[in-house]
């Protein structure tokens, strides 16, 4: 669905946020996220995570607000803090392998929801400023977003599709991870979930990119390759002996070096064309001062996932054809 199809959707750079929106941005949120910096350091507590380790708390209530307006958000959402509690570690371990265990919790999870799977080595880059994770490895889930309906972003009081589709693919995370720490548990081993839409301890995609679960996109999203751009993702940290499934590249980087779609979708034009120097690295970097104003007022927003070429289920086979033509698929990839 293109943005003059959509009435929802203004054009790019057309877009001024209500004055009263951009009073609440009291601090620009770029330097806190590390534009700029050229040393390699963890994130710093952001957007979504408990209101007294950032500046946004009004913001993120505009935001939850403008959500709920929607029709049928507000129950997807509250499915996703819907989650059971955690069983006792089970005082005896299992046996079995970590090739057998990795295989098993594939399937437990493949079997519960989750669309996709990864195991990546815990690094503490992966880990936001504050907090700590013990464990030593990071399961990364995909759940996929209904194409037709995310299509639909972004949403307001007469049309709620897109964001209930993000509110339910939320609720699938929550459950599904939850589901594994509790079969992981029940193996003998410590588990935690860290699944959305709050932020907690885990950055998630930098591990689902070491993970193999996709590559890095100029919106600032992962690109998968079975999905595209219309994922989200859900992540459990454990001390049980895995393999590590490896990062894979298929060619989304690339692709987004030339491709302009997302930046003319973006109704504040918020998506550089070139990437920058963010916390020591270098990669696609989505302006937050411009960003987050209209995704506030705009329901969540979304429009870049959406739009992107990659979420397209008739499209994707074909770039992921002509990718490999170019012989851009060989390598790992990198979330920098």
């Amino acid at each position: 669905m293109s943005e003059e199809a959509n009435p929802r959707r203004p054009k790019r750079k057309t877009y001024v946020p209500k004055p009263e929106t951009l009073a609440l941005l009291k601090v620009s949120g770029n330097p806190i996220n590390g534009l700029g910096e050229t040393t390699v350091r963890r994130p710093s507590p952001f957007f979504w995570h408990p209101p007294d380790q950032h500046p946004y708390e009004e913001l993120q209530n505009v935001a939850r607000l403008s959500s709920r307006k929607c029709p049928g958000s507000g129950p997807a959402f509250m499915a996703a803090y819907n989650y059971p509690e955690l069983v006792p570690v089970a005082e005896e371990r299992s046996g079995a392998s970590a090739e057998e265990l990795t295989a098993g919790a594939r399937e437990f999870a493949l079997s519960h929801e989750a669309d996709d799977f990864g195991v990546a080595a815990m690094d503490q880059l992966y880990v936001f400023e504050g907090y700590t994770v013990e464990e030593p490895w990071v399961i990364v889930l995909a759940l996929a977003h209904n194409y037709d309906r995310l299509k639909e972003v972004p949403s307001d009081e007469t049309n709620g599709v897109g964001v209930v589709d993000i509110g339910d693919q939320y609720a699938r995370g929550t459950r599904s991870s939850y589901g594994l720490a509790n079969w992981i548990r029940s193996q003998g081993y410590n588990a935690h979930a860290y699944p959305g839409p709050s932020a907690n301890a885990l950055v998630l995609i930098p591990p689902a990119i070491a993970a193999g679960l996709g590559e890095l996109g100029k919106h600032g999203s992962l690109i998968s390759r079975h999905f595209g751009s219309g994922v989200r993702l859900a992540g459990v940290t454990t001390d049980m002996p895995l393999v590590a499934s490896g990062s894979s590249r298929f060619g989304a980087d690339d692709f987004c070096k030339s491709c302009q779609v997302c930046t003319r979708a973006c109704p504040p034009g918020a998506i550089s064309e070139e990437k920058q120097m963010v916390r020591g690295m270098e990669r696609w970097y989505v302006d937050f001062d411009k960003c987050i104003p209209y995704f506030a007022e705009a329901a969540s927003c979304g429009i870049c996932i959406a739009e992107c070429p990659w979420t397209r289920p008739d499209v994707r086979p074909k770039l992921l054809a002509t990718m490999a033509r170019r012989g851009v698929v060989a390598g790992a990839a990198s979330w920098m």
